[in-house]
């Protein structure tokens, strides 16, 4: 299940006001997650601006917003993800 509060600012960031396409944008989000974590990004915090971020940006792409900008969303995740997937915070699993 999605958080709802995330739900929310990815709805917002694709400029939907309402919530019918709520299970489409969920969907988004889980892509999403599984494709950094994929990637080796092992720190998904959905509280986390840079993992806000990056769903957004997956969003955008993939849902094709703005179309003619869509080609500049992906590039943009793709090189966010790569940085995830490359910085400690995000690549390794905390020590308990």
């Amino acid at each position: 299940m999605v958080n709802q509060e995330l739900l929310a600012k990815i709805r917002k960031s694709l400029r939907i006001s309402h919530n019918k396409l709520d299970d489409v944008i969920a969907e988004l989000i889980e892509a999403a997650k599984l494709d950094l974590k994929i990637s080796g990004v092992v720190k998904i915090d959905e509280a986390d601006s840079l993992i806000i971020r990056a769903i957004s940006l997956y969003a955008k792409s993939a849902s094709g917003y703005f179309e003619q900008m869509a080609e500049r969303y992906d590039q943009s995740y793709k090189m966010l993800k790569i940085s995830l997937a490359l910085a400690g915070d995000y690549n390794q699993e905390p020590i308990n």
